[in-house]
């Protein structure tokens, strides 16, 4: 159906005025009623090259050669006017970010029947009752609701279902799926991929699935291409490519995603691959590497001999619901319920669950951004509910967060050195600027950025590098205790590995005590002491990560532990 033939794509860079090269000489196919993957790191050309199918970039500034037929038609030789007959019609695609795709100004029935009415030249009525039957089939609950509602009034997950049947309004022959599961908890993806497969089965649809996850790829793929710097480094059937990788760069994707089965002292990186420190897909789990059930036990001697850091008491946050003239309270939404819990010096305890569960808001109460209804928290031995303001900021010192988006946790006006350095100002550290900005440097080497990136800002930063950033300034003031909410969720798994690693390692020299926030089970168990599931605002199960994995309790555990992409 798609043939894609020795495909290059440059950019004009106007601030160099030169031409720089994402993709490079790539070849690939795609045949009716199959699943292509395609898998890579941010900026490997994955998304650039979709962009291509859909003649979507701008042809000023990009240069595309090669070819790329559908249906013996070549794309790239058509008019402005002819893509449009193609585009949206019988090839489609689910954007990676459905909020910033959907128009915050419209309902999310408008911008489908939008489309509708656009393709298929039909009258409003009819139009909405196709929408509203698209909704029905991309199992969206009160589909009538949802047509009069508005993107920011439902769930991530419902958003990219919209996103799905307005990629389907006009019934496409080839659906192209860019990340669309990023960011999403295991089980909404789990479902998202289901409802994939089968509107793929009952339309006979081909697909292109991009994603930076193996394990979600593994889960839809027929055949996989796998991409690195603008290159195909590996293609071939889905089976083949996860049971005997044949590039560097393939295994180390493979290695560097946690495994639930396995409890490694260190994940491996890409990098580890590439430089040839690792030769061998399995050479990672050589006993070294593996922790040892003596290891395990000795940790937890010395660990929960100690008393106990923070504690947690009937802890509750709960949001009035008003309602009528007067705004009456009627309700309350019970974001955190009844919760008790210990953390140990030294420890990591881990919170898990899915997204409304309550850990974010839990995570923020511990301490203080958000006021509780009742309860108590008590950190080293006193209770901060019932502290002043001013006793409360020079505990501040002493508790910081790890913010899920570190993008938008960092100011864009300050350099990276200018964030780093404030909270020193603030507290009044050190004798003077110049001591100040040399324990920054000492920061941004401990975290692995450069000397010379104090002075540059965050747009010029990768999301990886952002969220070192964001690490150096919560260490900036020595803290005891470090929430992280969220705060590998949406980078690539071999970024996701090189942080995960200097969590673990800044734990190991400062004595760290963390609560990792996330609703990724087998990230949690790699970094975790202990876990806490919790749904509903109120802890589900509670225990170390080997019970929490192979004895699980609640049926909700053995919901999320069943999503895990390649289980």
């Amino acid at each position: 159906m798609l043939n894609v033939e020795n495909l290059s794509i440059d950019f004009f860079n106007q601030e160099e005025k030169t031409w720089f090269k994402a993709v490079k000489q790539i070849n690939f196919n795609v045949k009716k009623g199959t699943v292509l993957g395609i898998v890579g790191e941010s900026g490997s050309g994955k998304s650039v090259t979709s962009f291509s199918i859909m003649r979507l970039h701008d042809e000023r500034s990009a240069k595309i050669t090669g070819d790329i037929s559908f249906e013996q038609i070549s794309l790239l030789n058509l008019s402005s006017n002819e893509i449009r007959q193609y585009r949206g019609n019988q090839i489609s695609m689910i954007f990676q970010e459905p909020m910033t795709s959907l128009n915050p100004v419209f309902t999310c029935g408008y911008q489908v029947a939008e489309a509708i009415i656009l393709h298929q030249k039909v009258d409003k009525a009819e139009a909405k009752k196709q929408t509203i039957a698209l909704f029905n089939e991309v199992q969206l609950p009160r589909p009538e609701k949802i047509f009069d509602s508005y993107p920011h009034q439902i769930s991530g997950g419902q958003k990219q279902r919209v996103m799905i049947a307005m990629a389907l309004s006009c019934n496409p022959k080839l659906l192209i799926a860019d990340e669309p599961t990023t960011a999403l908890d295991v089980t909404v993806q789990k479902t998202i991929l289901q409802l994939l497969l089968k509107l793929k089965e009952e339309r006979n649809m081909a697909m292109i699935f991009i994603s930076h996850d193996l394990g979600v790829v593994n889960e839809i793929a027929d055949e996989v291409a796998v991409m690195y710097k603008g290159e195909i480094v590996e293609q071939g059937p889905a089976k083949s490519i996860f049971s005997n990788p044949q590039h560097l760069y393939t295994k180390g994707l493979l290695a560097c995603r946690p495994s639930p089965a396995l409890q490694l002292k260190k994940l491996p990186v890409v990098a580890d691959f590439l430089t040839g420190k690792i030769d061998d897909a399995s050479a990672h789990l050589q006993a070294s590497n593996q922790l040892t059930n003596a290891e395990i036990t000795l940790r937890r001697e010395q660990l929960y001999a100690a008393q106990p850091l923070l504690k947690v008491e009937n802890l509750c946050t709960w949001y009035p619901i008003n309602s009528g003239l007067f705004s009456k309270k009627v309700d309350y939404v019970k974001a955190v319920d009844q919760i008790n819990f210990e953390v140990f010096p030294g420890e990591t305890l881990g919170l898990v669950g899915e997204s409304g569960c309550g850990k974010t808001t839990l995570g923020r109460t511990i301490l203080q951004l958000i006021k509780p209804t009742s309860g108590k928290v008590i950190f080293n031995g006193q209770d901060i509910t019932a502290i002043s303001k001013a006793e409360l900021r020079k505990l501040r010192k002493d508790i910081q967060i790890i913010f899920q988006d570190p993008y938008a946790s960092l100011n864009p006006k300050l350099s990276v050195g200018q964030s780093i350095l404030e909270p020193l100002q603030v507290h009044k550290l050190y004798n003077n600027e110049a001591e100040r900005k040399q324990r920054v440097l000492e920061l941004m080497t401990k975290v692995g950025l450069k000397e010379e990136h104090f002075n540059r800002y965050p747009h010029e930063f990768s999301g990886g590098q952002r969220q070192r950033i964001v690490i150096a300034r919560a260490l900036a003031l020595e803290p005891k205790f470090i929430i992280c909410d969220e705060s590998v969720s949406a980078l690539d798994v071999s970024v996701q590995a090189q942080v995960l690693n200097l969590i673990k390692d800044l734990q190991r020299e400062f004595g760290l005590t963390y609560i990792f926030i996330s609703h990724d089970l087998a990230v949690v168990k790699h970094i975790s002491d202990r876990i806490l599931v919790m749904n509903k605002g109120k802890i589900e199960e509670e225990g170390f990560p080997e019970q929490i994995f192979y004895s699980p309790k609640a049926a909700y555990t053995k919901k999320l532990i069943e999503a895990i992409p390649g289980q």
